[in-house]
């Protein structure tokens, strides 16, 4: 028999960072437009964005993200940043 641990592993499961992400109302030449990319690319282009637009953009991941116990279909500003405090550093693998 296996007991249940809910310590902060639970809360925030393992993030799939390969999954498919939109990352909304975002610059894109002369329009803000949806780019579709991996959930960790579009994390990375929205902390390269200025403040104007990191407020403005919508990221939406291929599936819901369980963040500190809460489910995510979508998420902006403090939701993104957040999962960017997440992000594997560039030297890890996957």
């Amino acid at each position: 028999m296996t007991e249940a641990t809910w310590g902060d592993d639970a809360k925030t499961p393992d993030i799939d960072w390969r999954m498919s992400a939109a990352l909304e109302n975002v610059p894109r030449g002369d329009e803000d437009l949806t780019e579709v990319t991996s959930l960790e690319r579009a994390v990375r282009d929205w902390k390269a964005l200025d403040t104007e637009h990191r407020n403005a953009a919508v990221l939406t991941p291929e599936r819901p993200l369980q963040i500190d116990g809460a489910s995510h279909a979508s998420l902006s500003g403090d939701g993104i940043a957040a999962l960017a405090e997440r992000l594997p550093s560039a030297n890890d693998e996957g």
